[in-house]
């Protein structure tokens, strides 16, 4: 297809992309989930599992073959946004005072899935087809048990602020052992991605690359931003064009270096200085690029799931234990080191409620694995419904526990974030 044929055909995707995309979220708010849910399903929905089955010519004239290259850059970009912004929320809810116990639930919530999952998928060995030829075991193994370690820390933000609890100890304790819990999850992605390449050099040009990208971001990255965005609570378009000029920059360089463009964004997010005219230009960068672009990266993920693969039925076995192994895993450990830290019982079990939602991070982390050719559709489609079902169960659980478990709100040291929490997810 030429790029004058092309061309018209994204502009109409991209119409039913934003527009199918706000109806199911809408939708789909009803009934209490926030929008990232909606824009999950919808992506789900446009493709193979759906429209693919009832109308393929209409899902082949929509997405023909040689657009899904020019859909992933373009839901690359609205990633990049994503996790800029999901940097700085982290860096603005992090709180010294419960940081032993952020770090207890953290640090069980990874652990747990990562042993249970990896365990999962070598006694799936043999047995279920989502092992890639050429790929070592281990390596898809441990794919899997770090993907169930994965928690959506910006909806997590999102629900805790939408509920009022930005300002309280446990929604404090939340956001902080959330946000632990995704920095460690993909630091253990780039160990997975740099060993499966097998050979020497790419392990030391990712190791290197790390070691350069840290001074970078301390050294030239933080003070240039501080510099930027020093004067009042305004921000200019050369304020915005430096700062958005470095994002990508950094996602350049991370990509570059096999650590993939998200992880540039979120660390560039995190060394944004505070005050309001970092704040703005966060949300200036990041805004109208998630409402855009972040659709088409769920419509992309969407064309790469196949729900009839579950027809298969020890791939539909091993779903529904990875499901469980991941409910227990993330839920069971989390609510476990929350008691064992101290807190009481409402506290614990819904700290376990938000940090099992896996959400938008864990289907990062499947398309990663899918361009490093790590996982192949059948492992991809398994572990896109653990993200969906975990996402789903977060809201109504929440609320269920509010009717029949209260819990006293505390205050906590946190500061409210309600803006850039809200549009975060």
């Amino acid at each position: 297809m030429s790029v004058t044929a092309l061309s018209p055909r994204f502009f109409i995707a991209v119409v039913v992309i934003l527009l199918f995309c706000r109806l199911v979220s809408w939708s789909i708010g009803r009934v209490g989930q926030p929008p990232v849910v909606g824009e999950m399903v919808a992506g789900v929905l446009l493709g193979p599992s759906l429209l693919g089955a009832v109308a393929p010519r209409v899902e082949h004239e929509l997405f023909p073959a040689a657009l899904k290259p020019v859909l992933y850059v373009a839901g690359q970009i609205g990633l990049v946004a994503f996790m800029f912004q999901a940097g700085h929320e982290f860096r603005s809810h992090l709180d010294r005072h419960i940081a032993r116990a952020a770090a207890t639930v953290s640090a069980a919530g990874i652990l747990a899935p990562l042993v249970l999952g990896t365990l999962l998928a070598a006694g799936a060995r043999s047995r279920v087809g989502i092992f890639v030829h050429g790929v070592s075991p281990g390596v898809t193994e441990a794919f899997v048990g770090v993907a169930l370690a994965i928690t959506a820390f910006p909806m997590l933000a999102r629900i805790i602020t939408e509920r009022g609890l930005s300002g309280t100890r446990y929604g404090s304790l939340a956001l902080a052992s959330g946000a632990i819990d995704d920095v460690v999850a993909w630091c253990l992605l780039a160990g997975v991605l740099a060993v499966a390449s097998g050979r020497p050099k790419p392990i030391l040009v990712a190791l290197g690359g790390i070691v350069v990208f840290a001074l970078a971001v301390l050294y030239v990255i933080r003070p240039l931003l501080a510099r930027t965005l020093r004067n009042g609570g305004s921000v200019s378009d050369g304020q915005v064009l430096v700062v958005a000029a470095t994002l990508f920059a950094a996602a350049w360089f991370t990509d570059e270096i096999g650590l993939y463009s998200v992880f540039g964004a979120f660390c560039v997010g995190m060394a944004m200085p505070r005050g309001a005219a970092s704040e703005r230009a966060v949300g200036t960068i990041s805004t109208s690029n998630r409402i855009i672009f972040l659709p088409m990266f769920f419509v992309y993920s969407g064309l790469n799931t196949r729900f009839a693969l579950l027809g298969n039925r020890p791939l539909l076995l091993f779903s529904l234990l990875a499901i469980i192994v991941a409910v227990i895993g993330k839920f069971g450990a989390c609510w476990l080191a929350a008691r064992a830290s101290g807190q009481d019982q409402a506290t614990a079990v819904r700290l376990g409620t938000l940090m099992n939602a896996r959400g938008l991070m864990q289907l990062i982390a499947l398309n990663v694995g899918l361009q490093a050719g790590i996982i192949n559709s059948e492992l991809f489609t398994a572990l896109v419904l653990v993200a969906l079902v975990t996402t789903l169960m977060a809201s109504p659980m929440l609320t269920l526990l509010d009717r029949r478990l209260p819990m006293r709100q505390t205050s906590g040291s946190a500061e409210p974030e309600a803006e850039l929490a809200a549009a975060a997810g």
